[in-house]
């Protein structure tokens, strides 16, 4: 028997990644595209989100039949094993699974392609199994990571996906717009995409997409909540930040990873941002603006030998954004309160983890402290009236 031909790339494709949203939209998109190429009607669809290996094994079996049948009057066509969830280390990826796909893997890379394509569309895929590495060898593989808070980029990768998300819609959005959504958002694509299809809807026929829209439709995540503590304490509104600091607490007990220890880590974090901007005002490198696009603008232009190696201590590894909506909040405090809200934070901490005392009473207290107004000096009238009165009463 003659070696069989050489696979084209574009009949066999794996899409995968921890970015589920994206998965899934980037896979219709190739199904769509492939099925109107291919055209007929001898398309299938395997679903191969599986929970034992006994489902596996049978998403497999319906994968092995569909290619080998053949399409009917001559046409091509398009296989989907959509959603496969046992490539990597799931609970249905046992041993014997694994092996199966070697298996399968095998079987690919001696089958005629010539009118059948294959669309595989997974979540997170090991790379070190045999099965991965046939299909990127044989086809195309690509991946779609997702973004993560941890990663000190995602803001910009998130922001230029929104944007051209937006455009696909016939949209413009302004940077401060486009910067208050992701902030809102966070690092997820799923509900970026719903809040993005939300305030194209609310402006209508209208193009351009301002931040008053995107403040009047969108709704805040856990994550952007998160930071909402912070804002109040940068505003120095002491009912707002008691009233945040309340619901902060609350969610503590709802959910076990978080702790009373994070939300002081975050209004350290806010505090020392605070700090950094204070610096890059007194060294005339930014100036109040209430651009977002100049002021990010000023930021890239500081020499980077001018900034700290330490990213906790370098403005740049801060989302603009979080420093352009605390550059109103530093007029409210002095250098020395913000050294001072260091230091109160300090003691807090080691209060939080040392002591007996009820968490929500150390935080309290400490924020307490740090935003409320500091004693005004008696006035010169008042300091000399002072002694006069109490020798006149000791008289």
């Amino acid at each position: 028997m003659p070696p069989p031909a050489a696979q084209p790339a574009a009949s066999l494709k794996l899409v995968c990644g921890e970015d589920d949203f994206v998965v899934k939209q980037r896979a219709r998109q190739i199904h769509q595209q492939w099925t109107a190429e291919v055209g007929g009607m001898d398309h299938e669809t395997i679903d191969a989100s599986v929970t034992t290996k006994d489902e596996a094994f049978r998403a497999l079996a319906k994968l092995r039949e569909a290619l080998q049948t053949l399409p009917f009057f001559g046409s091509g066509k398009v296989i989907w094993f959509k959603d496969c969830n046992f490539l990597s280390d799931e609970r249905a990826a046992t041993p014997d699974v694994t092996e199966a796909l070697a298996e399968l893997a095998r079987e690919l890379k001696e089958f005629a392609w010539a009118n059948v394509r294959l669309l595989i569309s997974a979540g997170k895929v090991d790379k070190r199994k045999a099965f991965y590495k046939t299909l990127d060898k044989l086809g195309a593989v690509e991946s779609f990571a997702g973004w993560s808070a941890d990663d000190p980029d995602w803001a910009e990768q998130a922001e230029a996906w929104a944007r051209q998300a937006l455009r696909a819609r016939q949209k413009e959005i302004s940077d401060e717009a486009l910067a208050e959504l992701v902030s809102r958002v966070g690092p997820h694509s799923g509900l970026l995409d719903s809040e993005i299809e939300k305030v194209s809807l609310y402006v209508g026929e209208r193009r351009e997409i301002g931040r008053a829209d995107v403040a009047a439709i969108c709704t805040r995540n856990k994550t952007a909540r998160a930071f909402a503590l912070g804002d109040a304490l940068g505003d120095r509104d002491l009912p707002r930040l008691l009233a945040r600091l309340d619901e902060a607490l609350w969610e503590v007990k709802l959910d076990r990873q978080k702790t009373e220890i994070g939300l002081l880590y975050g209004l350290i974090y806010k505090v020392r941002a605070m700090l950094l901007l204070k610096e890059l005002l007194r060294e005339g490198w930014i100036q109040p603006d209430a651009n977002f696009s100049r002021f990010k603008a000023q930021l890239e232009r500081i020499p980077a030998g001018q900034l700290p190696e330490d990213k906790r201590f370098n403005p740049r590894s801060l989302h603009p954004f979080m420093l352009f909506k605390a550059l109103p909040q530093v007029k409210r405090y002095r250098p020395a309160e913000l050294v001072r809200a260091m230091d109160l934070l300090f003691e807090c901490n080691l209060r939080l983890v040392s002591s007996g005392l009820e968490e929500s009473l150390v935080l309290q207290q400490a924020l307490v402290q740090i935003v409320s107004p500091p004693a005004s000096p008696p006035r010169p009238e008042a300091a000399r009236a002072r002694p006069a009165a109490v020798a006149g009463a000791r008289r």
